[in-house]
């Protein structure tokens, strides 16, 4: 099985569905990065603002203000951050203050901009979602349109971010789950069934990212605080199935699975 890279997540925010207001202070959200680090996360992702349905309007300032004073420490750490914002002026402090990759949940959507991610080095997050503009509403979605509309919109925004002279090999897809792609679980799990298929189609890394989503807690029935074992057995299904990527909050409890899985099939292979 292909280990992909495991992206911690740090949300920097007084309303995240899962943790808000608990990593808002900077010592607090440096110290988590830093234990997620020690569990094995490769990449820090540093989030400004939620983007759930109902999440607060943060501005750009705002964000940046929330991102100084934890990126700055991390970056001098060594630690390759990440940076989940649409907003451009915090897209550009980021790439300005040595973040490896930019998120974005509108999936870049200003060719205005597209000069000056030219000339950066990071390495850019596309992400779909059916909302194209600003953070995820519960919507009523049709399964198969939802993956015919992936496919279409990374055939179209990938052309026009090369055109631009963005490097294939800067790119990433994720192509959304939960909210991002409706209410009911069904696109979810039709587009996680069908990542193989997406990555053949586009020869493209992608970032997969089930960590405590509400399609896994309508499936099971589960809260936020009891949602792990659903995630843990989203994202293994995503390593098995080719995600370069996997966006997570429990980094040491799918470094350990991934661990034990691949134990497992080394032990398989070598017999009885």
């Amino acid at each position: 099985m292909h280990r992909p890279v495991l992206v911690g997540i740090v949300n920097i925010t007084a309303d995240s569905f899962s943790d808000g207001n608990r990593f808002l202070a900077p010592h607090a959200a440096v110290d988590h990065a830093r234990r997620l680090r020690s569990a094995g996360a490769d990449v820090i992702e540093l989030g400004p603002a939620a983007s759930h349905p109902g999440a607060q309007q943060v501005s750009a300032a705002e964000e940046i203000r929330r991102l100084t004073d934890v990126i700055e420490p991390l970056i001098d750490e060594g630690v390759p951050v990440s940076v989940d914002s649409y907003q451009p002026a915090t897209q550009r402090f980021a790439a300005a203050h040595g973040a490896a990759y930019l998120n974005d949940i509108q999936g870049f959507d200003d060719p205005a901009q597209y000069e000056e991610l030219a000339a950066n080095a990071c390495r850019l997050i596309v992400m779909h979602s059916v909302q194209r503009h600003g953070p995820a509403t519960k919507v009523h979605t049709d399964p198969t349109a939802v993956c015919r509309g992936i496919e279409e919109f990374f055939a179209d925004r990938l052309d026009a971010l090369e055109a631009a002279g963005i490097a294939h090999d800067r790119l990433i897809l994720d192509p959304g789950l939960g909210y991002f792609l409706g209410s009911s679980p069904e696109p979810s799990l039709r587009t996680l069934a069908g990542l193989e298929r997406l990555k053949a189609r586009f020869d493209v890394p992608v970032l997969i990212s089930p960590s405590r989503k509400s399609f896994l807690r309508t499936l099971t029935g589960s809260g936020v605080a009891a949602i792990g074992p659903a995630t843990l057995a989203a994202e293994l299904y995503a390593a098995r199935s080719g995600a370069d990527f996997i966006r997570t909050h429990d980094v040491g409890a799918l470094r350990d699975a991934l661990t034990v899985f691949e134990a497992l099939e080394a032990a398989k292979e070598r017999g009885w």
